[in-house]
């Protein structure tokens, strides 16, 4: 297809059809690749022999180099450019790739990983800084409903693809399968992708900012990732790590301030629209990541689903974006931004309470409409939001901006799946607690209920220890249920105060054609 000549001024010239199709595609792979690897992590322990307590160590090293990596993108977009600075990540997560599929033991796997969260991490706020950069404003919305696509979709692919991946090959196939897809995507971006006018900024390098942030987000990255197994503040390096953290974060934070060149520009933090958007965005990255990890808990733990069926059933709750997201993307500049943005918050919230009322008794139908609504939510939500946030600022600092802001999602959902995995541990013990003060020998429903399941064990030979052993998985199994209940509506509620932001962004939509700036 021949080079396009852009109808408004952009930074990005060639053919809007292959730049979309290859970002989308390999923002796709990128983000697939986040979730595709949890399921594989049993198959990969066995493969290995590695201990369970160690096995995650293959999500926390990609998700620590992509935490990491994020919000320099910016940084090195203005010193390479686009299309260089895409292809090498692209060329990274590959090449990386391969090595994870060819790794020979835990430790190789997680330096794999690690490199190719390296590229992973620099690919997705790269791809919708192009989108933004290639589309002209008018068109901004739609642009942003085809990255959308890839960015909800993609981690509700990835459990389902790696089951059948899996089912049919085995888990090193997890990783191959990036490679062809990688190969080409590199071969659209070097022959598709022009910057005409790009000048790279030869700025002095301000490598006591690079080494803050990268001390302090691998320590807040672990923390996150492992303080739940370490039993957080009782073991002394996760203390260790948080304060490490918490010192070179907040160093960093004023040293970028103060400093003529800093590698990551927060001075954009001083717009209260894009400052109020991150916030929603972080918002809304702790419920979708933390909602769907008790989601996915709920259905193995209680529900007693597969993990192909977990995967598939979050495919189908889901799949409602495929149409929501161009709707959103193709009309929602015909409305105030805030209204889209306050209808997403709604129904999100309400999905959050509807998974709070679940029971064992659900079926798949009553199982699939939390997700249904949430996706609709999503829909409305993350497009308008995205377009508040980025598509107003200037050209020279909007790939600064798109770090940040993927990065702010990225962080709500670091934090709020450590935050529900923690909660669930101590909800559940604690109800297990206080239901078991109401089981004495002295109580009728007790008694009741005991010679009811001693009639089920009966055929044990020993009822009396079979009742007991059933009793006692009946109240964890409540407790747990219980746990599940308390964290979506906590969720609901910490979702819900979301709204109290929107008095703070900037309106858009309803036939807004203000020029991008450059």
């Amino acid at each position: 297809m021949s080079v396009q000549v852009p109808d408004e001024k952009t930074q990005i010239v060639g053919s809007k059809f292959w730049i979309t199709l290859t970002v989308v595609s390999a923002a796709i792979m990128a983000l697939l690749d986040i979730s595709i690897v949890n399921v594989a992590l049993n198959d990969i322990r066995a493969g290995f022999g590695t201990p369970l307590d160690q096995i995650a160590w293959v999500s926390t090293g990609y998700m620590m180099a992509n935490i990491c990596i994020i919000p320099l993108t910016g940084w090195f977009q203005k010193r390479f450019g686009f299309k260089q600075y895409f292809a090498i990540s692209l060329m990274i997560f590959t090449a990386a790739s391969a090595l994870c599929g060819l790794s020979w033991n835990l430790g190789s796997l997680v330096i794999f990983r690690i490199l190719q969260g390296l590229g992973g991490g620099a690919i997705i706020p790269t791809s919708q800084a192009i989108l933004f950069s290639r589309y002209p404003k008018r068109e901004h919305g739609m642009a942003n409903a085809f990255f959308a696509l890839g960015a909800i979709t993609a981690p509700l692919l990835g459990p389902t693809v790696g089951g059948y991946l899996i089912e049919w090959l085995n888990w090193h196939w997890i990783f191959f399968i990036n490679v062809p897809i990688g190969i080409i995507a590199v071969g659209l971006v070097l022959k598709h992708i022009d910057e005409p006018e790009f000048k790279a900024e030869l700025a002095p390098v301000d490598w006591t900012g690079l080494a803050l942030l990268a001390t302090g987000m691998v320590s807040l990255q672990y923390v996150f990732e492992e303080g739940a197994r370490e039993g957080w503040w009782d073991a002394t390096h996760i203390t260790v790590l948080a304060t490490c953290a918490g010192v070179c974060l907040i160093t960093f934070i004023v040293h970028e301030l103060e400093t003529s060149h800093p590698v990551v520009d927060l001075r954009i933090f001083r717009n209260t629209s894009y400052l109020a958007a991150s916030g929603l965005n972080f918002l809304m990255g702790t419920a979708l990541f933390a909602g769907n990890l008790l989601f996915s808990l709920y259905c193995g733990n209680v529900m007693h689903y597969s993990a192909l069926e977990i995967g598939t059933l979050m495919l189908q709750g889901s799949c409602i974006q495929i149409f929501v997201m161009p709707l959103v993307g193709r009309f929602g500049s015909k409305y105030d931004a805030r209204v889209l943005i306050a209808l997403g918050i709604v129904l999100m919230s309400y999905s959050l309470w509807l998974n709070a009322h679940l029971t064992t008794e659900a079926d798949r139908a009553t199982m699939i409409l939390p997700l249904f609504t949430r996706a609709i939510g999503m829909g409305f939500m993350f497009i308008p939001l995205s377009m508040t946030a980025l598509s107003d600022l200037p050209q020279k600092i909007r790939g600064n901006a798109t770090g940040l802001f993927v990065l702010t999602r990225e962080l709500g959902g670091s934090i709020g799946t450590a935050w529900m995995s923690n909660s669930l541990t101590v909800h559940t013990a604690q109800y297990v607690n206080a239901l078991s003060e109401h089981v004495t020998p002295y109580s009728a429903a007790t008694q009741s209920q005991l010679l009811m399941m001693q009639g089920v064990g009966r055929m044990t030979g020993r009822p009396e220890a079979a009742g007991l052993t059933l009793l006692n998985m009946r109240i964890n199994g409540q407790a747990m249920i219980s746990s599940f209940n308390i964290g979506f509506m906590t969720l609901c509620g910490v979702f819900i105060l979301a709204l109290s932001l929107l008095m703070f962004l900037k309106r858009q939509g309803k036939g807004a054609t203000a020029p991008a700036g450059h």
